[in-house]
C-alpha cells in the first residue's frame, strides 16, 4: 500500500496558487500564520511583489530581505535581480556589490531571450531556504494558474537542455526538492464557481506531468453558510408571504423586508454554487485532500481577519 501524504503543515515548502480573485494571498498568509503559530519558523514570500500581501500584516511594504512581521513569521517579496546578486555571490564567490550594472543589462537579455532564467532564480531562491534548513517551512504566494506551470517546470526544462556543468547541477537538487512530496506541495486556491473549478481541474491534471511536483491539497475559499435546515425553510417560505410580513415587522418594530431578502439570496447563491462544488469533488481525485474556509464578509485583510481564516483552515486540518 502506498504511504499516507504527509501532513501540510510538515511538508518544508508549499505553493499556494490559484484563478486570479480567490483569495490566494489570503490563504498564503494564513497558513503561514498557521504555521508560525504552532512553531514553526516559517517564511512567506510573494511572487508577483504587488505590494498586498504586507497588508494582511498590517506590516510596510515587503523588501527582498525577509522581515520579521510577527513572532516566527518572516516575510520577503520575490526579486529576481537580488536573487541573481545572492546566487553570485554564495555559488560564485563575487563580492557584494551595490548595484550589478552592466551584468544586470546581460541578465535582462538572456532572460528575455531564454524562457525559464527568471523562474529558475525564483524556485531556486526558494529551494535554497529549504535546503539551508533556514525555516521550517516556506510558504509561496505563488503566481496565478495560468503561470505556476511555467514556473514550476522552469528547471525540468532547463535540465533537459543543459546536461553537464554548473547549471546542470544547480536544476538537480533543485528538482530534488520539488519532486519530493515529503517535502515539497502546492495548494490550488478556489471557489465553488464555474471558472475557478474549471481552472482547478485543468491544474491538477497537468500539475505533475509537467512540473513532477505533488498536489497537496484544494482549498475551496469563501463558503457560504447554510442557514437553514430542511425544516426551517418551510417557516421561511411561510415568512414570504406579505401578511407574515407585516406581522413580523409589527412584532420586532421595525421592517424585514431587506433581511428577507438578503436570506434568499443567500440560500440562492449557496444552492448555485453547490454544482460546482459538486464537479470539483466528483471530477478531483479523492485522494487529494479538500478543506473548506468560510466567507468571512469583511472587506478588510488586516491581522485579525489573517487570523481568522488561519484559524479556520487550523481546524479544518484537524489542529
Amino acid at each position: 500500500m502506498a504511504a499516507p501524504p504527509p501532513s501540510l503543515l510538515d511538508r518544508r515548502l508549499l505553493f499556494v496558487t490559484g484563478k486570479g480573485g480567490v483569495g490566494k494571498s489570503t490563504v498564503a498568509a494564513a497558513l503561514a500564520t498557521l504555521s508560525a503559530s504552532s512553531g514553526r519558523r516559517t517564511l512567506l514570500c510573494e511572487v508577483d511583489a504587488k505590494g498586498d500581501l504586507a497588508h494582511f500584516f498590517e506590516a510596510p511594504e515587503l523588501r527582498f530581505a525577509p522581515r520579521e512581521v510577527q513572532d516566527g513569521l518572516w516575510a520577503m517579496a520575490m526579486d529576481t535581480e537580488e536573487s541573481l546578486r545572492e546566487y553570485l555571490r554564495i555559488n560564485l564567490r563575487l563580492p557584494v556589490i551595490a548595484r550589478l550594472g552592466p551584468l544586470a543589462h546581460t541578465f535582462d537579455f538572456v532572460a528575455s531571450a531564454a524562457p525559464g532564467v527568471r523562474e529558475i532564480l525564483t524556485v531556486g531562491k526558494l529551494a535554497y531556504e529549504v535546503r539551508e534548513e533556514n525555516y521550517d517551512l516556506v510558504v509561496v504566494d505563488a503566481s496565478a494558474t495560468g503561470h505556476i506551470l511555467g514556473q514550476l517546470s522552469a528547471p525540468r526544462a532547463i535540465a533537459e537542455l543543459v546536461q553537464v556543468g554548473l547549471i546542470r547541477e544547480q536544476t538537480g537538487w533543485m528538482q530534488d526538492i520539488l519532486g519530493d512530496p515529503e517535502l515539497t506541495g502546492v495548494l490550488i486556491v478556489t471557489l465553488a464557481e464555474e471558472m475557478p473549478v474549471a481552472e482547478t481541474l485543468e491544474l491538477t491534471a497537468a500539475l505533475g506531468p509537467r512540473t513532477g511536483v505533488d498536489l497537496a491539497a484544494v482549498v475551496v475559499n469563501r463558503v457560504l453558510p447554510e442557514l437553514f435546515a430542511r425544516a426551517e425553510e418551510e417557516v421561511f417560505e411561510q415568512l414570504e408571504t406579505p401578511e407574515r410580513r407585516r406581522e413580523l415587522s409589527d412584532a420586532i418594530g421595525h421592517d424585514v423586508d431587506s433581511v428577507l431578502a438578503g436570506a434568499r439570496l443567500a440560500v440562492g447563491l449557496r444552492r448555485g454554487r453547490a454544482e460546482h462544488l459538486e464537479r470539483l469533488r466528483t471530477d478531483l481525485d479523492p485522494a487529494i485532500p479538500m478543506l473548506y474556509l468560510p466567507e468571512l464578509f469583511t472587506r478588510s485583510h488586516g491581522i485579525r481577519t489573517t487570523r481568522q481564516v488561519a484559524e479556520a483552515l487550523g481546524e479544518e486540518l484537524g489542529g
